[in-house]
């Protein structure tokens, strides 16, 4: 179904598992040196991209919902986008999938057999999902479970295509300059999460009335009083091109979580897509041989989105808000690029490491309430309530450890520093990264070698609301300022 598999190893890669084979955590991997095409000294600095088609097929389920539903139609297909830097003594593989998420197996089995078949460090490779949420699911049948089991079709398939994007990438290595900028388009983002008037906020799916907030409240509504945080409207973009001048990718990040707006049961890869397409048009780079790649990463975007709840909603056209995002964010990137001081060299560096972080499991009475609930029995052909969705995310979670082991990542290109974190990180916690590192610019990219849900601050767990639901959120209250304090840690140590 999905070409040529992969051979059948029993992978059991799950959250709890160690690192894959050929991964070194927190350092550099011999293996690279020994790789017959791997970085050779004095060579120049050198950059190749690649995409990777990962489009399912019909009939798997869209996952960007509570209530999952089949596919009928791909409006535009989804992509593994892969880019391949070398300095001539390191190699650097940054790479954006279209997907919701994927389980940290999924990256793993990548890791693999990228540094299997390249000689590609495996805390080289680094990899993360865009978000969007009308794609089928690479995380697995058990999105919460600590032992998942086997990768399934899909996600060996993915596995196996960021790999080929990586390999194909390598071999259009050639020689190009690299730079960075920082655009803004604040017109596109708004932090979600609303204080509303006294006794205006629901009660919780745990029959609980502590939330102090409310995650997309309605539009308009005179029961508003204020947003519950900031927003980052910074357009980061890394990219390199030919000493010709023609460019080779661009690798841009923005803190906004979706926009949605599809028609029907459409695959498709959200304004992320939109924007690389739109880049392209913008930098005249259309029909180049080889191709010109543009890349999307989503940012901290964990309490951001795109509707302006200060106003009534309005009507739009299948894609259209989804366009009119891309083209502006685009528009903002490309007049970063035109302030670009190109270089001739950059040195490259990537950590990966691993960080223990503790789990929140349910009190006595959640778990119990949670046994009552899935003990009444449902109304026939009726959807499924927030209340039974999350009893069964609250049976699941109380099954995991006390701790688990999160995989943090820190990239370096030139004075660039880029975190990763396998979450849903709120906006707060990419600003501080972005103040308090020593590189400048720097940004943390969401989703990036695995999915454990929101990641919300202290702050924002004592107000509630969706994202700090347990189900929602995993992770113990304290993980947004553990993982800052541990990125930060591994960039400085990038800056030797």
């Amino acid at each position: 179904m999905f070409g040529q598999p992969t051979r059948r190893d029993a992978l059991r890669r799950a959250a709890l598992l160690p690192a894959a084979p050929g991964l070194v955590l927190g350092g550099a991997d011999p293996a690279a040196a020994q790789a017959p095409d791997g970085p050779k000294g004095g060579a120049g600095f050198r950059a190749g991209a690649a995409t990777s088609n990962i489009t399912p097929p019909l009939g798997g389920d869209i996952v960007g919902g509570f209530r999952p539903f089949p596919s009928d139609h791909v409006h535009d297909e989804l992509h593994a986008r892969c880019l391949v830097l070398d300095d001539g003594t390191a190699r650097v593989a940054l790479v954006v999938c279209d997907l919701l998420g994927a389980h940290r197996a999924v990256f793993d089995e990548a890791r693999r057999l990228v540094t299997a078949e390249t000689g590609l460090p495996g805390s080289h490779l680094f990899a993360s999902c865009t978000h969007t949420h009308s794609a089928t699911s690479a995380l697995g049948k058990d999105r919460l479970a600590a032992k998942p089991g086997d990768l399934d079709e899909y996600q060996r398939f993915v596995a196996r295509r960021v790999a080929d994007g990586v390999r194909r990438a390598v071999k259009n290595l050639g020689p190009a300059r690299v730079g960075w900028a920082v655009g803004s388009e604040p017109r596109e983002v708004f932090n979600r999460r609303w204080f509303m008037k006294p006794g205006t906020v629901p009660v919780n799916p745990f029959g609980e009335a502590t939330d102090q907030v409310k995650m997309n409240p309605p539009r308009g509504s005179p029961d508003l009083v204020k947003p519950a945080g900031p927003t980052d409207p910074e357009v980061s973009v890394l990219a390199v091109r030919r000493p010709d001048g023609r460019p080779v990718a661009v690798y841009a990040s923005y803190s906004l979580h979706y926009v949605g707006g599809v028609r029907g049961a459409d695959i498709s890869a959200d304004y992320f897509a939109l924007f690389c397409d739109r880049l392209q048009q913008l930098l005249g780079a259309d029909r180049q041989d080889p191709p010109f790649v543009a890349m999307l990463a989503n940012g901290t975007s964990g309490n951001i989105n795109n509707i302006d709840f200060t106003k009534k909603g309005e009507r739009s056209e299948p894609y259209q808000k989804m366009r009119e995002v891309a083209d502006r964010v685009a528009e903002a990137a490309h007049k970063a690029y035109r302030t670009i001081a190109w270089k001739d060299a950059a040195p490259l560096a990537a950590k990966l490491d691993e960080l223990e972080v503790g789990v929140r499991h349910p009190t006595p009475d959640q778990l119990a309430r949670a046994k009552v609930v899935l003990a009444e029995k449902p109304k026939p052909d009726a959807p499924a309530s927030l209340e039974r969705i999350y009893a069964e995310r609250t049976l699941r979670l109380n099954d995991w450890p006390d701790k688990i082991p999160l995989p943090l990542q820190a990239v370096r290109v030139g004075d660039v520093a880029i975190g990763g974190v396998p979450c849903e990180v709120f906006v707060e916690t990419g600003l501080a990264f972005k103040a308090k590192s020593p590189f400048k610019p720097s940004w943390v990219v969401s989703l990036n070698n695995g999915y454990y849900g929101y990641l919300p601050t202290p702050e924002h767990h004592d107000l509630g609301g969706y994202e700090t639901w347990l189900g929602t959120n995993r992770l113990e209250k304290q993980a947004s300022e553990k993982i800052l304090a541990r990125l930060l840690e591994m960039v400085a140590g990038l800056k030797t």
